[in-house]
């Protein structure tokens, strides 16, 4: 396994008396891809909230290129090489694709011109830049997020997040989205992703992780998840089992 680039050691998070993640662990090694899955509450996106700053922990610790980065603050994260992207997209929609990615540019860069050639740099590596001039409230949801990815990419991240790449999207467009995905590993970028759509997860995935009421209940391949027992039972059911 590669060196670890993000270690997740028991991470804890408590919303009253309710655990939304209960001691956590786990490592994703520089160049992985590592799926992140589990039913919905299971608490996959208040551990990308925990490791990406924007709430902290009650209890763990968040390791992340040989150093702790517990609780520090997205922008100061994004800074170290941290990106993410969100399941619920909010683009700035009276403003084109470029200006769009421009603002994530600017998180690194100094000055609009160099912004502005990152930003491009970046929509030609996810495939929008012949929409570049377009607002972004005229894009379609596959096209949001590629532009969401766009605009992570432009912080110059050494692991980013994705919050459900395909969730929302048209069947026809799944294919180049996955596509993309293992693109930005070959242009250096570790992973960690969410997904609902098991086929999709499966196929991508390094190795996956299951989260349940908010704990890690199994860890292994995509092979090994698919027919882990508990995980057959609570998530992937019987007709996953016969596909």
């Amino acid at each position: 396994m590669a060196a670890p680039l993000l270690e997740i050691h028991e991470l804890t998070k408590r919303f009253g008396g309710v655990y939304a993640n209960r001691s956590v662990s786990f490592t994703v090694g520089e160049g992985e891809i590592v799926g992140l899955i589990g039913p919905n509450g299971a608490g996959k996106t208040t551990l990308f909230n925990l490791v990406t700053g924007f709430i902290r922990p009650d209890a763990g610790t968040v390791g992340f290129a040989g150093a702790e980065v517990t609780g520090m603050r997205p922008e100061r994260l994004c800074r170290q090489g941290i990106a993410r992207t969100f399941q619920i997209l909010k683009p700035f929609p009276r403003l084109t694709v470029e200006e769009n990615v421009m603002i994530g540019a600017l998180a690194r860069e100094r000055g609009l011109a160099r912004a502005r050639d990152t930003a491009r740099r970046c929509l030609e590596l996810v495939g929008l830049d012949h929409k570049r001039d377009v607002q972004a409230r005229g894009l379609s949801t596959g096209q949001r997020k590629r532009l969401e990815m766009a605009r992570a990419l432009a912080t110059a991240p050494r692991l980013l997040l994705l919050d459900e790449i395909t969730g929302g999207v048209d069947q026809p467009s799944i294919p180049g989205l996955i596509e993309l995905v293992g693109r930005l590993r070959g242009e250096g970028v570790t992973l960690l992703v969410i997904e609902h759509n098991m086929r999709v997860i499966m196929g991508l995935a390094d190795r996956v992780v299951f989260l349940h009421l908010g704990a890690k209940l199994a860890e292994g391949t995509p092979r090994e998840i698919a027919s882990h027992p508990e995980v057959l039972a609570l998530y992937l059911g019987r007709d996953h089992d016969r596909a």
